[in-house]
């Protein structure tokens, strides 16, 4: 099955049409490349999944088709259910626990159960006026590097993680300057790129694509990875960094997955490839990068500053307090990032609405990153009155950093009690971090802003060409404590987005 073909299947509500569904879902896996075991799971994960629309969307005797779409995604397939039937809350359905009795199991939870078990990522999507989607999505099997190193190096590993390039450990720099070039990778160094990074990171990374070679070979086929290496004149590994895109429109993309073989550190390697890769040919359009930098030491930091990239924001506790770092004490609270951005094209001028609270800070912000043309303009009059009945938002939990991302899309009649219910869900579910983002280019944002900050939302800075357009973000700390004087940053703006976001923090003198 090529990369862009699509299976585009409708079908009446109807269980008689179930095994017509399974058959086309099934083959679909065959072409991509699924066997044994793996069609058994996506077998019953979409037999769960559809049956859940058939016997639950419609009500009474109301029999709507829904849409089958089946297609390639990265490193694996896609299964979309796409209805407009009764709306449905997710966050309602029980947790299924297996050690339950069986006659107090709920079926509706044991069933989302099998589907997150037997898949790699299950979501629901409310689409306002649109309807609903189930997302299903099955990785192929692919080997974890842990396949792929000795006994001595994994030990080596446990005993030695790091996020960056702070103390060398067992190998020491090379001294003097070694000749050495940089390019894309080729498909054999994708196993080298894995072990740099597990042996240099250990699984810090919340994008575990980078630990399996065959994940990272497929992704840079399609673009949707950029990696860069360097390596010597005899082709002997020494570093790399990426653009990883956030999704298939994104004109921006993160620079990420950055690390150097310690024997080759200090050579200056990480800068030469930062430049090839903001100058390389690319097959989409890319127009800026973005940068998370971790807060409990500088180094990242002050590379950014090198790469010419600079502070946009501060997202608090947004990743685990269990990551370890070599050679820097370890902190008892979650960690913070820093957030820079660099336009890679001139931005063309826009005009803004941010709300009147903070625009003194956001037009800082843009100046500090480079957009110096913009318009900073307050709408003529309340325009709430014109939306339409259903917002457009999309939510995606990021599991391994315990945080998530609420984007309003589309801003409705319905979007203060949308973002307040999502918000609840994800509070009962523990997540740590919660992150808003809202469309500054939509005069709403004015208006709403305060709306969310009466939920305990507060400031944490702009993302120029996010997915929800040039990006007001807001976050949420559920029951989170967070030691400001323990954030550590390189750059005086740092500082003050720090003391704007502490300001702004309604909790701060609980702290």
């Amino acid at each position: 099955m090529k990369k862009n073909d699509v299976i585009r299947l409708s079908l009446p509500s109807d269980l008689s049409y179930l095994s017509l569904a399974q058959m086309v879902i099934r083959e679909v896996a065959l072409k991509i490349g699924f066997t044994g075991d793996d069609l058994y799971q996506i077998d019953l994960a979409a037999e769960e999944a559809i049956s859940n629309v058939i016997v639950h969307a419609f009500p009474g005797q109301e029999r709507e088709n829904f849409d089958l779409i089946c297609e390639r995604a990265p490193l694996g397939m896609k299964i979309t259910i796409r209805e407009k039937g009764l709306p449905f809350d997710p966050g309602q359905i029980p947790d299924y626990h297996p050690t339950e009795n069986i006659d107090q199991m709920s079926a509706s939870g044991m069933g989302v159960f099998l589907m997150k078990e037997f898949m790699n990522e299950v979501y629901f999507r409310n689409l306002g006026m649109e309807g609903k989607e189930t997302n299903l999505i099955k990785y192929l099997p692919a080997k974890s590097i842990e396949s792929y190193l000795s006994a001595d190096e994994l030990a080596e590993a446990e005993a030695g993680k790091v996020l960056v390039s702070g103390t060398p450990s067992s190998s020491l720099p090379i001294p003097g300057n070694i000749p050495y070039n940089i390019r894309r990778m080729e498909p054999a160094e994708a196993v080298e790129i894995a072990r740099c990074a597990y042996k240099s990171h250990g699984y810090t990374f919340f994008d575990d694509h980078i630990y399996y070679p065959e994940r990272i070979i497929k992704l840079n086929g399609t673009d949707e990875i950029i990696s860069a290496v360097a390596v010597t004149e005899n082709n002997i590994f020494m570093g790399h960094s990426a653009l990883v895109f956030p999704n298939e429109e994104a004109r921006i993309a993160e620079f990420t997955f950055v690390f150097v073989n310690q024997e080759y550190r200090g050579q200056g390697c990480m800068k030469r490839i930062a430049d090839f890769l903001f100058k390389c040919p690319k097959k989409k359009p890319l127009d800026g990068l973005y940068v998370y930098s971790v807060t409990n030491h500088e180094f990242t930091q002050r590379g950014m500053v090198q790469f010419d990239i600079h502070d946009c924001g501060l997202l608090l506790a947004s990743s685990p307090e269990t990551w370890v770092f070599k050679g820097i004490e370890a902190q008892d609270q979650r960690i913070s990032v820093a957030l820079s951005f660099k336009y890679l094209t001139a931005p063309t001028m826009m005009i803004l609405y941010p709300p009147a609270r903070h625009q003194n800070i956001i037009e800082r912000l843009y100046q500090n990153i480079g957009a110096t043309n913009h318009r900073f303009h307050t709408p003529g009059g309340d325009l709430r009155q014109g939306l339409p009945a259903e917002a457009k938002i999309r939510t995606d939990v990021l599991l391994t950093e315990n945080c998530a991302e609420i984007h309003v899309i589309g801003y409705g009649d319905n979007v203060v009690h949308e973002v307040r219910r999502t918000l609840r869900e994800l509070c009962l579910k523990n997540v740590a971090a919660i992150q808003l983002f809202l469309n500054l280019k939509d005069p709403h944002t004015f208006f709403m802003t305060a709306e969310f900050e009466k939920m305990g939302f507060f400031f944490a800075g702009i993302l120029p060409l996010a997915l929800v357009g040039d990006a007001l973000i807001l976050q949420y700390l559920n029951n989170v404590r967070v030691d400001y004087d323990k954030i550590v940053l390189y750059t005086e703006e740092a500082r003050q987005i720090r003391d704007y976001v502490r300001e702004m923090d309604p909790n701060r003198d609980f702290q």
